[in-house]
């Protein structure tokens, strides 16, 4: 892996939940756990990896997979590096190398695939310090969840009625 920024933090996929318009989510580490939501196909996608879910057919995320490793690029990591009306942004960087040498590449895509294809391809994720910042902390809201024996009282998404 390329050398990172110090202004990043680890990160990775602690939950996969679903929400009220799809999936939730939860990145997180020992200091802070704060939620991602994406669209019910994206949260299957990202679940199925992590579970090791055999699939019929290739998805998209297996699609790019097979493309990198057929013109021999590595998925350095993923960072999720901005915050915008509720809107988190993400970069996949890439790394190709050969003979000729080594060619760095970052695209921008949206935070669910690029968790995705990080956790496809065992690459780590990363959230700059000032995102992580921001973010809001539900790492409490994950442990209730846990130690709760009736669910009922637990609403990660606020969508209980009062």
């Amino acid at each position: 892996m390329e050398k990172v920024s110090k202004d990043f933090i680890s990160v990775d996929v602690v939950k996969v939940m679903p929400s009220p318009t799809g999936c939730a989510i939860c990145l997180g580490n020992k200091q802070k756990t704060f939620v991602i939501y994406v669209g019910p196909n994206e949260g299957a996608a990202i679940l199925m990896i992590m579970e090791g879910i055999k699939k019929e057919r290739p998805l998209t995320h297996d699609l790019i997979d097979n493309i990198f490793k057929g013109f021999n690029i590595q998925v350095d990591y993923t960072i999720i590096n901005d915050l915008k009306d509720s809107t988190y942004y993400a970069r996949l960087m890439l790394k190709e190398e050969n003979p000729l040498g080594k060619n760095i590449l970052e695209i921008d895509a949206r935070p669910s695939d690029c968790i995705a294809i990080a956790k496809q391809s065992k690459a780590p994720i990363f959230v700059t310090k000032e995102v992580f910042s921001r973010v809001e902390d539900v790492t409490h809201l994950l442990n209730k969840e846990s130690t709760e024996e009736d669910d009922t009282d637990f609403d990660l998404f606020g969508t209980e009625d009062k």
